[in-house]
Order: C-alpha cells, then structure tokens, then sequence
C-alpha cells in the first residue's frame, strides 16, 4: 500500500504568480518556506528582485519594496503599493448569462408600482440628525409584543443619522445624495409605509424632498416636523398615532410568488481576508451569474475596493460609455483622496491586512469576483436608482455600512456579504446573508455566519456547488426566512449615509 500523498500547504491561484498562498501556518522548511509564513499570506515562489511587481490572480498586487528571496514571507514590510496606470479596454470581454431553462420564483410582497419586496417593513426616515431622537422613540414604541396583533408587518424601524443640515444645499454633491438616500429607502420595495420625521429649520428640507422626487403624501406616506408640531413629545405622540393608523394597511400585504428577476441583491463584503477572493467571493459571482440568467440584478459597489481590478470591470462592460462611466468615478476618487491628503492604498484595514492581504490591488482583485462573470450593464452613482438588470455597479465608499446604505436606496431587497475576519452586520429594511470565507470563521461564529463557503479550500466544495447555495438560500430568504443577522435583531443601527463634502 502507498502512504496518502500529503495534503497540500499551500495555493497558486494562477500559473503566472510568483507568490503562493499559506493554507495553514507554515514553519521554516516546510514547503519551502524560509520563515514563518502564517495562514493566508504570500510566501515567494521565487525570487523576486527589488522593484518587480508581484503577482497574484496572475495581475500585479504591488512591486517588490526589496530583493524578495525564494520562500520569503511577501506582505507590507517588502511588498509597496503604486497608483494604477492602465490602458482600458471596453466591451472585450462579454459573456452574457444563457437564460435560465426554468423560471425562478420567491414568496415576496407585491407593491402597487409592480416591484416585489422580500420584507414588509414600516420606516421612520428623518431629515436632519436633530430629529433622530424622535424618530428613535416613535419606532421603540413598537415592541414585538405591540406588533403581535399585525404579523404580516416585520417592524417598525427608525433611520436616523448624524447630518441634513451644515451642508451644502442644491446642486451638491452631500445635499443630492442624502436626498437620494431618503427617497430611496422611502421607494424601497421592502417598505410598506413611511413617517418622516424632520425639525423644520434644516438644509434638507422634507417639503423640497417630496416636491423634488414626486412623492405623494397619503395613507401609507406621512411627514411631519417638530417644530410645527410644537415639541419632542407631541411629535413622537403624533409618529405613534400614525403609524397605529398604518398598521392595519400594512398588514394586509400578503406573500405571494414573485420572479426571481425581481430580485435585487446587494454584493459587499467586509472583514476580508486572503480567502474572500479564493473562496466566498467568487461563489458569490457565481450566484450572481445565476440571478442574472434569471433577469435579476446584482449590485457591486465600494470603488475604493475595486481599484486595480477596474480594468477587469471595463472589459466586461456592454458598452464603451458604461465602462467609461466606472473610469471616471475612479478618476473622482483619485482626486477626492488626494485632496483630503489620503491615499487610494489607506482602504486595507489592519484586519485584512492581518488576514493576509497585503495593498488594496490585491484585495481589490479579490473583491472583483463577487459581479460574477457577465456583462456590466450599468454604472451608478451613490444611491441613485437601478434601472438596469444584470450585473451593475453603484459608487460608494469602502466603508460597508455606508456602502449597503447606497445599495439599499438603490433598490436591493437583498444583501449578500461575504467576510474572512468576521462581520456583525445587519441592514434593514434589507435582510442580510453572511457568507464565511474560511471554515475556521464559520465555526468560530455560528450566530453570525449563514453559509461556509470554507469548504471550496478545505472540504473538497466546488464554487459553483456554494454558489449555488448561496442563490437558493437567497431565494429562501426573499420568501420570509429568517438569516442569522436578522435574528439576532441586527440592522438598526448600521443605517449611514454617505456625507461628501464640508460640514458647515
């Protein structure tokens, strides 16, 4: 009998790398290491001389710092960062999804415009941070026990933040893209009703919103202001009274199937580590290829973590003016991040770089796989209404609360975020699906993780097997099952806008 041949220690992801991966720990002399290489960095497969660049995904990730011996640990210490210079090419790389031989449907609430939501939320949107108070204690008011009596309704949820006034008002950047965010999740098809709650003296006036963006007070849509009103407590007297009027309307919505090209999912991810682009992140592609094929959308987002990869995105794009479109938001946030005396290399956190990755080229590479492999269809700015179905990109910062708050006022009825580190996340009214990069995490917090997309590294899985399980778990969610985010009550609290510009 022949002994089993050893499991292997470590991963080339392509055969033009010069570096290779740490599944597990690895001590001198093992697999050729000639130092400690932890789980998930880069190890040289070869030398590399100083100023060469370094390759992972068979892309550069940065250029070496200094001569780089032969099984040397590569990461922040000898491996630098430089702004990406690169000829784009447009519409090279199109595979359109083959349409789906079956239709897929979702047990969803049909709303009066013909969208489809996967929850049945009532949102108390506020103006101006000088109404969160308020807004707070009119959706607290709303216990599970009060709620009981109106199951169809999945609760009552403030969105409060920190600005709406000391801002620029029309025509900015800030100004209209706040406007966007309110009257995104005002239009969310996860929403059945709305209260917004203003004070009445701010910049982001809730008269401007309404007028601006054809909103009609009714029913099912209420405003008010606190200084109109006449104080705190007769405001939050008069939220609770209208919402108790909106209750019984709002639970008269009932499930019912809905095609799974109604379905709009959020692609993020935080708390990455080496594996997100290895594991998770490319069945997450693979999932979105299989929604697309459905006429469903998936929205990626975060340009800061697509910088280096973009030229990926613009081959795929299905026209020159699309892939343009992303250009020039990369463009803005050169200059955004040189004005503020940053970096575009500043986006790697000392957790991901503790996971492994080293410059944001690389995890940007990484970041990439979760738009799949079909055309790019369209490009948006933050918070701007999707139009398109397929594949799509929204520009948004990095920072995943600000960047799923975009998405949802986009349009997502579902959020689908891979992590390495480990994410505690959640965002209402969007129901929000963990996928685990490493079967380590999985286990470490069951609570936390939906699926264990791990097992493409360790357990024999293959991504399109997870991908596909994280499409038909997302199907399950959409028709009222609950995710691990959802029941340990997350998504209150990560509602942020993102605030561009001064504050005045």
């Amino acid at each position: 009998m022949t002994a089993p041949t050893p499991a292997p220690r470590t991963v080339r992801l392509a055969e033009a790398d010069n570096v290779v991966t740490a599944i597990s720990p690895l001590a001198v002399g093992e697999e050729g290491a000639a130092q400690l290489i932890p789980r998930g960095h880069k190890m040289a497969a070869e030398p590399i001389p100083a100023g060469a660049p370094v390759r992972k995904y068979a892309q550069l990730i940065g250029y070496a710092a200094a001569d780089i011996p032969q099984g040397a640990h590569v990461h922040d210490h000898n491996l630098e960062f430089r702004n990406v210079e690169t000829a784009y090419e447009f519409a090279t790389n199109l595979r359109p999804a083959t349409p789906a031989a079956e239709a897929d449907t979702f047990m969803g609430y049909r709303r009066a415009n013909g969208r489809c939501g996967t929850r049945n939320y009532i949102a108390v949107l506020t103006s101006v941070n000088c109404s969160a108070t308020a807004a707070r204690m009119i959706a607290g008011h709303f216990t599970p026990e009060r709620l009981a009596a109106f199951p169809n309704v999945d609760g009552v949820a403030a969105f409060v933040h920190g600005t709406g006034c000391g801002m620029a008002g029309a025509g900015s950047e800030g100004f209209e893209a706040l406007q966007r965010v309110m009257w995104g999740y005002a239009r969310n098809p996860n929403v059945g009703g709305v209260l917004m709650a203003g004070l009445g003296c701010e910049m982001n006036q809730i008269d401007w919103l309404v007028e601006a963006m054809g909103l009609t007070p009714g029913p099912l849509f209420q405003r008010m202001n606190i200084q109109d009103v006449g104080g705190l407590r007769r405001t939050v007297e008069l939220g609770i009274a209208r919402i108790e009027a909106m209750l019984p309307i709002v639970d008269a919505a009932r499930r019912e199937p809905c095609p799974a090209s109604e379905l709009m999912v959020a692609l993020q991810c935080g708390g990455s580590d080496a594996w997100s682009g290895v594991t998770a992140n490319p069945a997450l592609g693979h999932a979105c290829d299989l929604l697309v094929a459905q006429g469903g959308t998936g929205v990626l987002a975060e340009t800061p973590e697509i910088y280096g990869a973009e030229h990926l995105l613009t081959a795929r794009a299905a026209t020159r003016e699309i892939g343009e479109k992303l250009i020039e938001r990369v463009r803005w946030w050169e200059d955004y991040t040189a004005r503020n005396h940053g970096s575009m290399d500043n986006n790697p956190s000392p957790g991901n770089k503790k996971g492994g990755l080293t410059t944001i080229l690389e995890k940007s590479l990484g970041a990439a796989a979760k738009g799949g492999t079909t055309p790019l269809m369209g490009v948006y700015r933050y918070a701007e209404p999707v139009t398109a179905r397929g594949f799509v990109f929204m520009d948004s910062p990095g920072y995943d609360p600000a960047s799923v708050t975009g998405q949802i006022a986009s349009g997502c009825n579902l959020v689908a975020f891979t992590t390495g580190r480990g994410s505690a996340f959640g965002a209402k009214p969007a129901p929000s699906l963990k996928i685990a990069t490493n079967a380590e995490l999985f286990a470490r917090m069951p609570e936390d993780m939906d699926i264990d997309a791990g097992r493409i590294l360790t357990g024999g899985a293959t991504v399109e097997a997870v991908g596909r399980e994280i499409y038909e778990t997302l199907l399950a969610v959409a028709s009222g099952t609950e995710t691990k985010s959802e029941a340990q009550g997350l998504g209150d609290y990560e509602f942020v806008p993102w605030q561009i510009g001064a504050v005045m």
